[in-house]
């Protein structure tokens, strides 16, 4: 059987480690172990219920047709009023565009800008779906280290890295792997120094919300205008409302690059659900409800980051930084490698096939030596986990 004509494109992407990682642990599953899974960097809490009805609502309504690819106007206009009413942005409706999720937000973003053989900016450690899209398009990734910086960017770093191929750079906090979270004055300095350059920039705001006090929550929506002119916008509803399944997104940028992303979705994914965005518009005109159950999962994330990271150091080589964001633990394991482990992914299959608890190798983020543990799972999960770590090391 000949073998199939991969695409030049595709061929260049590497399968992704997060979903590999939950591949292996559906396997040991299957086979009757015990085991627990701190891959998924997905909430463990179902979507709120008024968003559930909301969606009912939405069918009953008959909301089952084609939208506009840039979405609904109730949808856009929502976007732009809850960041009004939330942060004192001042974008307009036309500045927003629906998407099936963050991931095909980023997509579009970078596809509508980057060309073949442009540099793309991505800081170490990153989510590693960023240089496979870049790859996509045929663009170059340029890696920035941060590990000097304990994993935070800053504008020196960005302003050393800028060349004339520059095009992009990608930037995603509160992090995904690492928790970390750039300050918004840094932020502000980084995004000032790209467009000093001419460099656009990309900020994937998934966790927007998941910042723990007294980190504070930024988005560069806020920016003034002659700023934002360079800037591009990714949020998405899956990680704040716990909504994965539902595939709803966005991206806030200017006219003509929202006009190019709409372009490109009305050629792929046509649009997103639409009782899907009838449902995410009026749950974001109910703000109140909204971020009252936002605020109920940061504070159980918070519980379960306050409890594990400190029994995590307990574990026999491991290191790990107290995160600001997100819902990971980023766990260094250096301490471990050399004759007995020679990598961390080894470390990781040690774990999965010794104690049956299942992590994603930092090799897959651009992190050789450290391992992320995702804490969107239960205390009760946590606390076996740590225990039979403990045990095995």
């Amino acid at each position: 059987m000949s073998s199939f004509p991969v695409s030049e494109n595709v061929s260049k992407m590497r399968a992704s480690s997060t979903l590999s990682a939950m591949i292996a642990a559906a396997d040991l599953r299957e086979q009757g172990f015990d085991v627990i899974d701190l891959t998924v960097g997905e909430p463990d809490f179902p979507t709120p219920p008024f968003i559930r009805d909301l969606a009912v609502e939405g069918l009953a309504k008959g909301l089952t047709k084609y939208t506009p690819s840039c979405g609904l106007k109730t949808f856009t206009e929502s976007i732009a009023h809850f960041y009004q009413e939330q942060f004192g942005t001042d974008f307009a409706p036309s500045e927003v565009a629906a998407a099936c999720g963050g991931k095909q937000a980023l997509f579009n973003a970078v596809c509508t800008l980057v060309n073949r053989g442009d540099d793309v900016l991505i800081p170490k450690p990153y989510w590693v779906t960023f240089p496979e899209i870049v790859a996509f398009c045929g663009a170059n990734s340029v890696y920035i280290e941060t590990e000097e910086t304990d994993f935070i960017l800053n504008a020196d770093q960005v302003r050393d890295a800028i060349t004339p191929k520059t095009r992009l750079l990608i930037i995603n906090s509160p992090s995904n792997p690492s928790g970390r979270v750039v300050p918004a004055d840094e932020m502000r300095r980084i995004i000032e120094t790209c467009v000093e350059h001419g460099v656009y920039v990309l900020t994937d705001e998934c966790y927007l919300f998941f910042a723990y006090p007294p980190a504070e929550v930024f988005t560069s929506a806020v920016l003034p205008r002659e700023i934002r002119e360079f800037v591009a916008v990714a949020g998405s509803f899956s990680k704040t409302y716990a909504m994965t399944g539902w595939r709803i997104g966005y991206t806030i940028a200017n006219e003509p690059w929202t006009k190019a992303m709409v372009k490109l979705q009305s050629h792929s994914a046509t649009h997103p659900t639409s009782f899907v965005q009838y449902a995410c518009a009026r749950a974001l005109e109910r703000r109140d409800e909204s971020m009252s159950a936002v605020g109920a999962m940061l504070a159980e994330y918070k519980r379960r980051r306050d409890w594990l990271i400190p029994a995590l150091r307990t574990v026999t080589g491991f290191k790990c930084p107290m995160p600001e964001g997100a819902f990971y633990a980023f766990v260094d394991v250096r301490e471990l490698l050399g004759d007995r482990f020679k990598v961390s992914a080894d470390v990781a299959d040690h774990m999965l096939h010794n104690a049956h608890t299942v992590v994603t190798d930092g090799a897959g983020f651009g992190a050789e030596g450290f391992l992320r543990f995702s804490y969107a799972t239960s205390m009760e999960n946590l606390e076996k986990a740590v225990e039979r770590l403990r045990n095995l090391f």
